[in-house]
């Protein structure tokens, strides 16, 4: 038997075996059918290409197991640096957290054309300043005290007018007074008795505590105005006043306000029901409710509707051109 190897790349090669007069060629190592009459070295040849076959199936596994802690960690140091990287010119963190270690202060910011932006108030910013009342709310006279170095007392002094005048805008100490009306039963000669009504602050029975107008017109202020909420407006009107009020009572004080001003809110959508042109801002065109009078709004420059003459149920132009709405009433005027 006589055995040839060819020169080639592990593991493409190939193997001409001259066995019995025949001639086998193969790319690789052959399997077991086809080495009949092969002599033992194709079995070592086998095993150790299943060796390394099983090798580098765990080289495999290796590899990609180390591939996806490498991406975990690449994503962990990108997220840290996104952290670090934050400071008070770059996100809603405060400038205290500047200093701390590890952190990249923020960059100063330069105007256009690289020059710095000054202190203080910029060219065309509106001024405001604390202007000489010329009509002062109150005037308070301030005379010298002491004894004089001659001896004499400055209260017995000649005043020679005013030498030197100073203003003070302030506010008053605000705090909760307590008044009590009492109401006094009055008799006519005829023999009639007339008791005196109660003052429109006083509203309630006869022996009840209620607070003021001015009181609760503070609480509506803070509520309505400036969206503070119920347990803080009262800490605030306490604080202001010294009295703290019921967080019930704070937030009653929003239905009795809305029936306070229901005729002014009526008076206001007659207006504008009555007005030709309502502007609005980036308003959606529709219709109301089935339950609701049945209106809708186009854009103008459609021509407006007559608050005289009702068009005809969605006859209102279609126009979306413009952000000023033009309230077509469809069906009639409704009822107010």
């Amino acid at each position: 038997m006589l055995t040839r190897f060819l020169p080639g790349p592990w593991p493409v090669r190939c193997a001409a075996l001259l066995t019995e007069g025949r001639l086998w060629c193969s790319t690789g190592v052959p399997d077991a059918s086809e080495t009949s009459g092969v002599p033992g070295d194709a079995a070592e040849l086998r095993a150790e290409n299943a060796r390394l076959r099983e090798s580098a199936e765990r080289l495999r596994m290796l590899v990609e197991d180390k591939d996806a802690k490498i991406a975990e960690l690449e994503e962990r140091i990108a997220r840290l640096e996104r952290l670090i990287s934050r400071n008070s010119g770059n996100s809603s963190m405060s400038p205290s957290t500047d200093d701390l270690p590890g952190k990249k202060p923020p960059e100063r910011r330069t105007r256009q054309g690289g020059m710095k932006r000054k202190p203080g108030k910029q060219p065309g910013a509106p001024g405001a300043f604390l202007a000489w009342n010329e009509h002062p709310d109150k005037t308070e006279d301030v005379f010298p005290e002491g004894i004089c170095p001659c001896g004499a007392d400055l209260a017995d002094a000649r005043d020679l007018g005013v030498k030197y005048s100073h203003q003070v805008t302030d506010l008053p100490e605000a705090r909760a007074v307590t008044i009590q009306h009492d109401r006094h039963e009055m008799q006519c000669a005829c023999g009639r008795a007339h008791i005196a009504d109660a003052p429109p602050g006083a509203a309630g029975a006869p022996g009840t505590v209620t607070y003021g107008l001015n009181f609760q017109a503070w609480c509506v202020f803070l509520l309505v105005m400036h969206h503070v909420p119920v347990e803080r407006c009262a800490d605030i009107l306490e604080s202001m006043s010294g009295t703290r009020p019921s967080d019930g009572w704070v937030h009653a004080l929003l239905e009795r306000a809305a029936r306070a001003v229901a005729a002014a809110n009526t008076a206001i959508r007659a207006l504008i029901i009555l007005a030709r042109v309502v502007c609005g801002d980036e308003t959606r065109c529709g219709r109301a409710p089935a339950r609701s009078p049945a209106r809708s709004t186009c854009r103008s420059p459609a021509p407006p509707c007559s608050p005289i003459t009702s068009p005809a149920p969605g006859t209102c132009p279609p126009s979306r051109t413009s952000s000023t709405v033009t309230l077509c009433i469809a069906g009639g005027f409704p009822q107010l």
